[in-house]
């Protein structure tokens, strides 16, 4: 597919009916192949929520269709954040930002979904992970995730390590560590075990460093001593 990154923010009309897209693959499926912001609806008609949808342009191999619900790039947006802007979502669409825990879980329990997991280091190196089932429970329960069916695009399989896993900020602590709470210690917000393996919202730092677990860690790629340089979390609806 050959298509370029552009920024769009309406909800679509067709025969002058509104149509509430729930996911980017509705988006796309409407007609709209360009990657960019669009307006979703996870929650219904009466409240939409902006988000970044992933077409598949720069890869002829990838069917797009993926709604971003996670992405670093610059360093530009803080990710030390309480649990209440996880929930909601906080960032630039466009740019560096987190979707939000309840559109999450709004959009997971619908469908089944998958997910990629795009990432590159300093010195140009891309791989991915992707997973074949991709879900986020509802807050009352801690926002649980669920993810498996690892798919090797490279990267190793992370993931497998918080499977199950309840969401920890540094206000609010539902990790398995019994002596501290992994958001306090890593200085983010994720689905911590004891405590990570994978830590995309951590500090945003450069390349490799002396500082074990920091920053924004894929180990089973580049181990806990180096940050990435970018990293994507994207879904996607099973077909």
């Amino acid at each position: 597919m050959i298509c370029w990154i552009i920024a769009l923010v309406l909800p679509l009309v067709v025969n002058s009916d509104p149509l509430f897209p729930v996911n980017c693959e509705d988006i796309f499926n409407s007609g709209h192949e360009l990657s960019g912001v669009y307006t979703i609806y996870p929650m219904g008609h009466s409240v939409p929520v902006q988000a970044y949808c992933d077409m598949g342009c720069e890869d002829i191999h990838d069917e797009g269709r993926w709604t971003v619900i996670q992405r670093r790039m610059d360093g530009t947006v803080n990710f030390y954040r309480p649990w209440n802007q996880y929930k909601a979502g906080f960032g630039n669409t466009d740019g560096e930002h987190w979707l939000g825990l309840e559109w999450l879980h709004l959009l997971t329990s619908k469908k089944k979904y998958e997910l990629r997991v795009d990432m590159e280091d300093f010195e140009g190196g891309k791989v991915h992970a992707q997973y074949s089932s991709f879900s986020v429970a509802s807050e009352a329960e801690g926002y649980q995730l669920g993810v498996s069916g690892y798919i090797d695009g490279g990267a190793g399989d992370a993931l497998i390590h918080h499977n199950g896993r309840k969401f920890t900020t540094f206000d609010r602590d539902q990790d398995l560590s019994s002596s501290e709470n992994c958001a306090l210690l890593y200085f983010g917000a994720f689905w911590y075990n004891n405590c990570h393996h994978a830590n995309l919202n951590g500090l945003y730092m450069w390349g490799a460093h002396s500082r074990y677990g920091y920053g924004v860690i894929w180990n089973q790629w580049k181990g806990f001593h180096y940050s990435l340089k970018s990293i994507t979390m994207k879904i996607r609806p099973v077909s």
